[in-house]
């Protein structure tokens, strides 16, 4: 599908996925134990043969770079590329991208060399698994100038998402960007045989942030100073184009939040998870690492996942993910944790120097207890360390060396905690 150009959306600063986001951008924040945000995205791309595909950024964007340069390597003869491009000063365009919208406009520079008929807009923070193709070809056969996909849900989660008004045939009549709790929507409502939930208890059309534009139907909608998809450019759009609707009835989640983070990961754990990543039929690719099988020695998994290259000691381990290279001393103890492993094995030579030091190696170290908990990479937990089990008052805030979120510990990308601390 050459004529379909592909782009990822990288977000912004990702403030409410901090610090998961303090040195990397939001798409390349550690997925699953082995992968990156932005592998969901891409990878419904290449599994539709979408592959001219670009990725805006503008934050931290040197981890998302090196990740997407060593994974998605197309050979010569598809004219396939994953490519990223941030923001940049240019004669036309001196500042930062200020939306959704803007971004796109910015970058029509790059775009129109490759000749799109469409354009295929993608959140790269979102779980799901869609059929991109099916997506288009509704699109084509509508005479639509945009496609909305969406998704059915409840009042309550309707205060954060974007409310479509859609009638019988799926026109969108009019869109409501995040109402809030008090406003009354009823006339928002889906109709009868467009519902998920036949129950008939009230749901709604939300928005998922996924649109496809006809070409010409994107430069006319961007001719303009507005910035954001959203909350401009697709409420205008209504009044002068036909804009349709596509239901997506699958598992969807909007990766924004450290709770919405946590439980999302915690959630591939269960017996039959809503995002199964053992769907061989329409897979989800990363990098591919030179890595060793996971050992375990002499250990308790239940309902866990392990990625590649782990070594795990006489450890217990219940409802939790071990990133790759993760080490997990003797006596060690997890629940609920989400563990996304190491950049690097340290040599012998390394943890004799860290000895010298009275610095703990990077893993897991002996008997420390581990519950409700994010331990970002290269984290060096030492012995007899005891997280999220103690009785004690934890309030959300920074506290340095770590931090409390929605109340979940979060531990930052390279931290050290000495032996014996308790949070």
């Amino acid at each position: 599908m050459s004529e379909v150009l592909s782009i990822v959306l990288g977000g912004g600063k990702g403030t409410r996925l901090f610090p998961l986001t303090q040195a990397r951008a939001k798409p390349a924040v550690p997925f699953g134990g082995k992968y990156r945000l932005v592998d969901i995205p891409i990878s419904n791309c290449i599994n539709a043969s979408l592959r001219q595909i670009y990725v805006l950024t503008q934050f931290n964007s040197a981890s998302l770079n090196l990740h997407l340069a060593q994974t998605y390597i197309f050979d010569t003869f598809s004219k396939g590329f994953v490519e990223i491009l941030a923001a940049e000063q240019t004669f036309e365009h001196t500042s930062w991208f200020e939306g959704t919208a803007d971004a796109i406009r910015k970058n029509f520079i790059h775009f129109r060399t490759q000749d799109p008929s469409y354009y295929l807009i993608l959140s790269g923070d979102q779980l799901y698994r869609m059929n991109l193709r099916d997506f288009i070809k509704r699109h084509q056969d509508s005479g639509a100038a945009i496609t909305i996909a969406c998704t059915t849900v409840s009042r309550e989660e309707a205060s954060q998402l974007g409310i479509l008004k859609v009638n019988k045939s799926g026109n969108i009549t009019e869109f409501l960007e995040k109402p809030g709790p008090d406003r009354d929507i009823a006339d928002y409502r889906a109709p009868q045989e467009l519902k998920r939930d036949k129950s008939g208890r009230d749901e709604y059309l939300a928005s998922m942030g996924i649109y496809v534009f006809n070409a010409a139907a994107m430069e006319e909608c961007l001719a303009n100073e507005l910035t954001d998809f959203g909350k401009e450019i697709i409420p205008q759009s209504l009044n002068k184009l036909k804009v349709n609707a596509y239901i997506f009835n699958g598992y969807w989640e909007d990766i924004g939040t450290i709770r919405s983070f946590y439980e999302a990961n915690l959630e591939l754990t269960t017996l039959k998870p809503r995002f199964d990543i053992y769907d061989e039929a329409m897979p989800i690719y990363t990098h591919v690492r030179a890595l060793p099988p996971s050992k375990m020695n002499f250990s308790n998994m239940n309902q866990s996942i392990a990625a590649e290259g782990c070594i795990i000691t006489n450890a217990s381990i219940s409802n939790s993910i071990v990133g790759v290279r993760t080490t997990i001393e003797s006596g060690a103890s997890l629940n609920g944790v989400i563990c996304m492993g190491a950049d690097y094995y340290e040599t012998e030579e390394h943890k004799l120097l860290n000895e010298e030091r009275r610095v703990p190696n990077v893993g897991i170290g002996k008997g420390s207890i581990i519950k409700g908990a994010i331990i970002d990479k290269n984290a060096c937990i030492g012995e007899g360390c005891r997280i999220g089990i103690d009785n004690i008052t934890r309030e959300d805030g920074n506290y340095g060396h770590y931090y409390i979120i929605d109340g979940i510990i979060v531990i930052p990308k390279n931290t050290i905690l000495y032996p014996g601390t308790a949070i």
